[in-house]
């Protein structure tokens, strides 16, 4: 059965369980074959799409777009570094998100990842399909949805992940199609990872963790688990929408990690969740949009917060994004940071690890911030 044959010609859309097969497939694959409507399986309940007026917390829509907070990393790095790391953390705590300039990456190597992971989605179902396994701890995954065997509702986005750290470990397993994407993912990975330590440096700074006056060696044990921790890059293709108020790219999450790094192409769709409504983050020419992850929120002891955001899709444009997120090494407790605990801020989370957080989403289907949700003490 065609994809295209799936959606009526009246305004009844079919859906036949025979065609759970196509879906599983990707929707970019659906696309390629003529689609003119949203099929049933990706249309989210009424309450839950982009267009709700829903005023119950979150599904607030406003179609407002939002400034994030700017972080110059430049002067992270300079005599401003006391005030940009005040700036940093009035960012982690009231947005849970910031935009990060003059980062150090060249264009070039930023503009060529964008470019090679929408050559890798261009390319034959096919090839790409050599890579879709719903193992996930696979060290390449193609999909579609977050999982593409147990969502009720699938989301608008193919997705391919690549596990990053020990980058030797895994690079022979990534695709060798397109023939330069190993190399320019590898190159990409590289530099995101040494972003990420240095913000890291400055975040723990900004929270009292690392003392500016600290010997180096002090800062280097501190941030050793970070250095040798896990790094996964996620590329992701959001197709034109037919029906873009019906569904989502992304529906509301938040990262499990410590920080995230989103690279992405200059058309809108990334929203979070601020103030009780969801508003649009606009796109900025070679800039990272950073946010704090579930990981972060706990070793911070709840003081500077992952956030609520999802994607919407386009009517007429295509999307790419890549995310870069790093946390701990995966055999490593993420656990509140004794700094930060004392009797007036007692212990807010649980100890977790990487293997609680896959048992996790091996039974549930991620929803919201559940997971940090499972991980709170009652106190």
């Amino acid at each position: 059965m065609s994809p295209a044959m799936l959606v009526a010609d009246d305004d009844e859309r079919c859906y036949d369980e025979t065609a759970e097969s196509q879906y599983q497939k990707g929707v970019k694959l659906l696309c390629e074959n003529g689609l003119h409507r949203v099929p049933k399986k990706y249309i989210l309940p009424a309450s839950e799409r982009p267009s709700s007026t829903n005023t119950g917390d979150p599904n607030v829509t406003n179609r407002q777009n939002l400034q994030l907070p700017i972080i110059d990393f430049a002067d992270l790095l300079g005599p401003k570094r006391s005030q940009v790391l005040n700036s940093l953390a009035e960012a982690c705590q009231l947005y849970g998100f910031f935009q990060l300039v003059n980062h150090g990456i060249q264009e070039d190597v930023t503009r060529k990842m964008i470019e090679v992971s929408g050559r890798f989605f261009n390319l034959a179902f096919e090839e790409r399909a050599k890579y879709m396994t719903p193992d996930i701890r696979a060290p390449v995954r193609y999909g579609t949805s977050f999982s593409q065997t147990r969502d009720t509702v699938f989301c608008w986005r193919d997705f391919l992940k690549l596990q990053c750290h020990p980058l030797p470990d895994f690079l022979p397993h990534w695709p060798a199609s397109p023939v330069d994407l190993r190399e320019v993912a590898s190159t990409y990975a590289q530099e995101t990872k040494h972003l990420f330590l240095a913000l890291m440096e400055a975040i723990l700074e900004s929270l009292g963790i690392v003392e500016a006056s600290q010997e180096e060696t002090e800062k280097k044990e501190i941030l050793k688990d970070f250095k040798d921790g896990s790094q996964i890059m996620v590329a992701n293709y959001y197709p034109p929408c037919p029906e873009p108020d019906l569904t989502l790219g992304m529906p509301p999450h938040s990262d499990y990690g410590f920080l995230t790094l989103l690279l992405q192409d200059d058309v809108e769709g990334l929203q979070i969740h601020h103030q009780q409504h969801w508003l649009t983050v606009d796109p900025m020419p070679n800039a990272f949009v950073v946010n704090v992850g579930d990981h972060l929120e706990i070793y911070s002891n709840g003081k500077y917060k992952s956030v609520l955001h999802r994607v919407l899709v386009n009517g007429v444009k295509s999307r790419r994004s890549v995310a870069s997120l790093h946390s701990l090494p995966f055999n490593c407790v993420v656990r509140p940071s004794p700094k930060v605990i004392d009797e007036m801020n007692p212990k807010r989370y649980k100890d977790t690890d990487f293997g609680s957080f896959l048992e996790y989403i091996s039974t549930k289907v991620p929803k919201r911030k559940d997971f940090l949700e499972s991980r709170k003490l009652t106190n």
